[in-house]
């Protein structure tokens, strides 16, 4: 079969070769312009649009017919199944439109034709919609409760816990499973398999689903919910203490970094580390003083008349009927019992030992009755249980409140006039703490990221947050379990084979050196980074072959995340380059020969890293955009040929809920957010375009979004609508609605993943300040909404590139009065500030004190800045 096709260029010359993958060139001419047409190569001169016609032959066992028009400036390629005259092949940056051969349209009659069709990109409709909401988006979102994780920071022995069908498990019971970190604990008295206990408040399973939670003061990792069963309400509240010690600062103890590394699924230790963990964990499995999980179910009747509560107390791997096979209970004690010295559950009715595991009590109008049970992280001897038993569950609580209240006041503050954001930034910060194990009070820290281990990627977002957030020395705890662990060759992996750790690695220890400017800890390091580099220029050197001239010259191959595609990816790369060229930042102070040495590396990487996208571009085939436009593509790595879920090449794409996941979370943007690719370019244009229209719902990526790096481009490039659906409708459709915990996937895969939460808590952050060069960003990305009359905006002390500040904005806008405070450091100081102040109706203030109003930015720039300075707006 021989498709006719005709290609028209707007310019008046332009030369280059043609390539056909799976069919060939029959023939061809120019039609309009002078030139010739020799082979596959062509050139053509002309007064006006040029036009040259082609018949190509497909080849029928072959799928997908790719052309490319490899032009000195411009190549571009298309499936030639996509040529069609209806709907033409319009690239507007490229000025060049291709269509079937009958079509005798020119360049200018086409583009006139689509352009008057008044159609718009999803970019362009989200610019002309209201900015979006949180309410908005969940209308659109699907609710996916889960799972809630409650410990002690620092301390792997945690618990996770769940009511009667929330998280998409366990629809039948309420329960209680101990974890140590990733993996669930398991016993002896259990074949040696996980437990998990079950308990049941009020009559059972109905049409009904009367269950609400809500952490305490919307963020501490105390959980409160409530069960309606008719007109018994009952009060739960959940947390996690010590089983005798008091809980302070001062005695949590915490769990040696190696251990708890090995309790996080896909670790990988050298012979050397599994050695010294062996040696840890037999002390560490005797500890005389457990983590406790306490419960309380407070029933009250609301009714006009007595009504009954009923009460199933905890049980272990109770299923349909109830399980009394492996355990036995002791009415007079209320102990449940594997044997008379393990004991895995204390419970009490009303402050005495529970008489009966099954209870109906009746409860006179207004009276309340309380049950309670405590779990010991594993089973303890009956002493320690008699004690246990006597603990007193308000005290606990209180104490487990001043504990986790401490450790949210320490550091910066931030204040939102949104409740739910400003909830979450701050229950986010806690679950962030409540996962990261390391021995107190100094000494590594690992930062894991929900069930899994650390990762170098996945963990930035989260120490990148804890280092805006004023805790430097956590988050300098966090990078040493990547320098500690480094192999002796400079290689850093920690996780399930993946190759991008190593420059990852190296850009976090970078972020935190802009934050502290710790000259001494960089000197203290320096063998390690240096070691790291080498392995990178090692790796990079045995690439720099000339057979990989155009197919990825200088580049890194290998695995960037689950799937095993051992590739030149531009994720991997950009991951290389930005740690090389933040290790020459580093040094630049204290060795700047070596620095710039080390820059010329990092540069030249650079250079080939954007050789290799323009070239897979050029390869790549053009899609449409909503508009009738249509824009080049990028594959994940310069060895594949546009999009992998396009099917240039064939391929089993599919992975982790999505075909799109490799294209689009393991993607060519992150070459922005790793500053290879400025967020201004032509490239940027093109890779966030066909991005929002292939691989996104509501610009929210499939599958795990929060891998999709495109809010970060956005708000790089000012663009505050498409920031705002993305940011609302990502975290409104994969985090707990009610508890704030991320789910790692849309598929109620992988709880309390901090890797999301972190990049979510990242993106707030840079919503509220950015820094771009030389220049502090203040407020980019923020609703209008928040500066409506009487709301607040405030941080205090959190940390930038130009070091610590505070921010306060007041908004009066009943007397027209939007009021700002800033203190800065004044040692620190960036060159310029460009505060941004939308008003919630988009009016222009008739007046400015404290600088300089750029109306088309709606901000205030000052210029200079002594480090305090006060702003008024007047509207």
């Amino acid at each position: 079969m021989i498709r006719h096709i005709a290609i028209e260029w707007k310019q008046d010359q332009v030369e280059g070769r043609i390539h056909v993958i799976g069919g060939k060139l029959a023939a061809g001419s120019i039609v309009k312009g002078k030139g010739g047409l020799h082979g596959n190569e062509f050139s053509i001169h002309s007064d006006g649009p040029s036009r040259l016609e082609l018949h190509i032959e497909m080849n029928e066992t072959v799928e997908k017919v790719v052309v490319t028009l490899a032009t000195a400036s411009h190549p571009f390629s298309f499936f030639l199944s996509d040529v069609q005259s209806r709907y033409p092949i319009y690239i507007p940056a490229y000025k060049v439109i291709v269509t079937e051969g009958g079509d005798e349209r020119s360049y200018d009659q086409i583009a006139q034709y689509i352009q008057a069709r008044g159609l718009l990109t999803n970019l362009q409709k989200w610019n002309m919609e209201p900015e979006e909401s949180y309410a908005e988006a969940a209308l659109h979102t699907r609710s996916l409760p889960s799972q809630t994780w409650l410990g002690l920071s620092r301390d792997m022995r945690i618990f996770s816990t769940g009511f009667r069908g929330v998280g998409g498990e366990e629809k039948l019971w309420d329960w209680v499973q101990p974890r140590f970190h990733g993996f669930e604990v398991p016993l002896p008295d259990n074949n040696n398999k996980p437990v998990r206990y079950h308990f049941l408040l009020g009559r059972g399973i109905g049409c009904e689903e009367n269950v609400s939670r809500r952490l305490e003061d919307g963020s501490l990792p105390i959980l409160r919910a409530e069960i309606v069963d008719n007109d018994i309400q009952y009060h739960c509240t959940s947390f996690v203490s010590y089983e005798q010690s008091p809980l302070t600062e001062q005695t949590v103890k915490g769990t040696h970094y190696l251990i708890a590394d090995g309790y996080g699924h896909g670790h990988m230790l050298t012979e050397e580390q599994k050695k010294k963990r062996e040696e840890l964990l037999a002390k560490e499995m005797n500890d005389e003083e457990m983590t406790v999980f306490y419960f309380r179910a407070e029933a009250v009747n609301t009714a006009d008349v007595p009504r009954y509560a009923w009460f199933r107390n905890v049980m272990p791997n109770a299923y349909v009927l109830n399980n009394t096979q492996n355990y036995t209970f002791d009415g007079q004690s209320g102990f449940t019992m594997y044997s008379a010295e393990r004991i895995c559950a204390v419970s009490k009715l009303d402050g005495r030992p529970l008489y009966a595991e099954e209870t109906a009590v009746i409860i006179l109008p207004g009276e309340t009755v309380t049950f309670e049970f405590y779990i010991p992280h594993r089973p303890i001897p009956a002493e320690r249980a008699e004690r246990l038993i006597q603990q007193n569950f308000e005290h606990r609580l209180e104490e487990c409140r001043q504990y986790w209240q401490k450790k949210l006041s320490a550091g910066a503050q931030i204040h939102l006039p949104e409740k739910r954001l400003d909830e979450m930034v701050k229950a986010g910060l806690l679950h962030l703490e409540l996962v990261a194990y390391g021995l107190e009070p100094a000494g590594t820290i690992v930062p894991t990221i929900g069930v899994y281990t650390a990762i170098g990627s996945e963990s930035s977002p989260i120490i990148q947050f804890i280092d805006s957030m004023g805790r430097a020395e956590t988050a300098k705890r966090s990078l040493m379990y990547f320098l500690d662990k480094q192999h002796e060759d400079g290689f850093i992996q920690n996780f399930g084979g993946y190759m991008l750790e190593t420059g990852a690695a190296l850009w976090s220890i970078g972020e935190h050196y802009r934050y502290t400017r710790d000259e001494q800890w960089i000197d203290e390091i320096k063998p390690h980074l240096l070691k790291a580099y080498e392995y990178l220029m090692a790796w990079r050197k045995r690439n720099q072959k000339e057979e990989l001239r155009g197919k990825g010259y200088g580049m890194l191959e290998g695995k960037t995340a689950d799937p095993e595609d051992p590739f030149r990816s531009f994720m991997l790369n950009g991951y290389a380059y930005i740690g090389i060229i933040r290790l020459a930042e580093m040094l630049a102070y204290g060795d700047p020969g070596l620095s710039e040495t080390i820059r010329a590396e990092a540069e030249a990487l650079r250079a080939d890293i954007r050789t290799g996208l323009l070239e897979a571009m050029s390869r790549s085939p053009v899609v449409p955009l909503a508009d009738g436009s249509w824009v080049p593509t990028v594959p994940p790595w310069v060895e594949h040929r546009g999009p992998l879920s396009l099917y240039a090449e064939g391929g089993r794409w599919l992975t982790h809920g999505s075909v799109a996941a490799r294209d689009s979370l393991l993607g060519p943007l992150y070459l922005v957010m790793q500053e290879v690719v400025q967020p201004d370019e032509e490239a940027a244009d093109f890779m966030l375009y066909f991005h929002s229209e292939l691989m996104c719902m509501r610009n929210v990526a499939l599958s795990q979004p929060y891998y999709s790096i495109h809010p970060f481009v956005h708000l790089m490039r000012g663009e505050v609508k498409p920031f705002l659906k993305a940011y609302y409708n990502g975290f409104s459709g994969l985090a707990d609605r009610e508890t704030y915990t991320f789910w790692e996937h849309y598929f109620h895969a992988s709880p309390h993943k901090t890797h999301e939460e972190g990049w979510f808590l990242m993106q707030t952050r840079k919503m509220l300040y950015m820094e771009e060069g030389q220049e502090l960003k203040l407020l980019p990305g923020i609703p209008r909404v928040w500066l409506e009359h009487g709301k607040q905006i405030e941080l205090q002390n959190v940390a930038s590139y130009f070091g610590l500040f505070s921010l306060k904005v007041e908004s009066l806008l009943e007397k027209g009065i939007i009021r700002v405070t800033l203190q800065c450091d004044p040692d620190r100081l960036p060159q310029t500030i460009l505060l941004r102040l939308p008003h919630p109706d988009g009016r222009r203030p008739r007046e400015v004190i404290g600088g300089t109003y750029e109306a088309d930015k709606e901000s205030v720039r000052i210029d200079p800045l002594h480090g305090e300075v006060t702003i008024r707006l007047q509207f």
